[in-house]
């Protein structure tokens, strides 16, 4: 909205200042300043708020150091975040863009999923909370929506320039329209040197029309879904989660930017998207919420952020890097989510599996997700949450790196 404002005022008045807003960098900047505060201002009023409420966490005893001090502590603390998120989009993008239009579709579309599944735990006392298969039915929801808007919208175009051009003539090119903006399936696929996936590609040529938006819809559910749920796996321990997606937040923000630039695109030889760049201030509202959340749930945490902020986080995620066409890189990026999930995934199977052939199951780790493992050795949990922290900026200097590592 601040960017209508101060466009039309740069425009008809010349206002002293208003010309900044035409600025990514300066919007991207402003848009995670007022997200963090937001969620360190407002976010102890909804604290209170939900401690009158009695909307406390309920504990299972599950013999780990600190965990029943936990009892009582606040939960739908994802309100913050979202809340933190949706504000400085509002007033500092361009609303009409059609990236922002689906993320700030997914971010409700999440939230209220999350929020239904707290509700239920918190006031109707099942500690079960949302079925899953309506968890899953809400995830399937947004990927078709996600895949059908990426794959159809006229506005979800790539750019493709003639091959002498450069940042030189670039110029030229722009103002005489030597370009074309074509509808595509491409991706992009980290460490290859040639760098690009088409999806059309993996169906029958016959049959293209018809399988590749299949396909690739198919893809998109399964890619918000493990994403999602991923996220909330990784939400366990005090910080764990926030900490780890505002660290995935900012390498997404460097990916968008490079993705959205020409002159970048061009030098790093990499794919050019149209109006990206937009998605680099979302990004920044993104990390800023998540930074202000940590205000109060680091070690030792005020609120948790429960299933109203986790799956709105991994869902956000998972639509960032498929609208910059970087979705092939999740795996790398988003290992920390990866590894919990995973734990989950070998443990339950392992323990099924030596059930039926000895009589007794057995497991990998002392606990699963990987963090309660830790917990058990009686590792602190600041401790291990650093250490996460640690391997997440690893793991996202590396995702950055893919753009000239190939």
């Amino acid at each position: 909205m601040l960017y209508y404002l101060f466009n039309y005022l740069d425009r008809e008045y010349d206002f002293v200042g208003a010309g900044l807003f035409q600025y990514i960098s300066f919007r991207a900047l402003m848009t995670a300043a007022v997200s963090l505060l937001i969620g360190a201002i407002f976010g102890k009023r909804l604290i209170n708020f939900l401690r009158k409420q009695q909307v406390g966490e309920s504990i299972r005893d599950l013999g780990l150091q600190g965990q029943l001090e936990k009892k009582g502590t606040p939960t739908m603390g994802g309100l913050i975040i979202i809340g933190s998120i949706l504000v400085p989009v509002l007033l500092f993008t361009q609303l009409d863009n059609i990236y922002i239009i689906l993320l700030v579709v997914s971010t409700i579309w999440m939230g209220l999923i999350g929020f239904v599944d707290d509700y239920i735990k918190v006031f109707r006392k099942n500690k079960e909370g949302l079925k899953g298969t309506f968890k899953i039915i809400g995830q399937v929801g947004l990927g078709l929506i996600v895949g059908l808007t990426l794959y159809f919208h006229p506005s979800v175009r790539v750019r493709e320039f003639p091959a002498d051009v450069n940042s030189s003539n670039l110029e030229v090119y722009i103002q005489e329209k030597h370009y074309e903006d074509v509808k595509s399936t491409r991706t992009t696929i980290p460490f290859v040197k040639a760098n690009e996936l088409d999806y059309s590609n993996l169906v029958p040529e016959s049959f293209e029309k018809v399988l590749t938006p299949i396909l690739y819809v198919a893809l998109v559910i399964l890619i918000i879904t493990a994403v999602s749920n991923g996220a909330n796996l990784t939400d366990g321990i005090d910080g764990l989660a926030a900490g780890t997606s505002a660290i995935i937040g900012v390498a997404l923000a460097v990916l968008a930017y490079v993705s959205g630039n020409f002159i970048f695109a061009d030098y790093l030889n990499i794919m050019y998207i149209p109006n990206t760049g937009e998605i680099v201030i979302f990004c920044t509202a993104f990390v800023g919420a998540c930074i202000g959340f940590l205000w109060y749930n680091s070690f030792p945490a005020q609120v948790f952020m429960g299933d109203t902020g986790s799956l709105s986080l991994g869902a956000l995620i998972a639509v960032l890097a498929l609208v910059i066409r970087k979705e092939l890189l999740l795996p790398l990026l988003c290992g920390v989510f990866l590894i919990e999930s995973l734990s989950v995934i070998l443990q339950v199977s392992y323990f099924k599996y030596t059930k039926r052939k000895y009589g007794e199951g057995k497991r990998i780790f002392l606990m699963s997700p990987l963090h309660h493992h830790y917990q058990k050795k009686e590792i602190p949990e600041a401790k291990i949450v650093t250490r996460f922290w640690i391997v997440g900026v690893l793991i996202a200097i590396l995702s950055i790196a893919t753009l000239k590592v190939r």
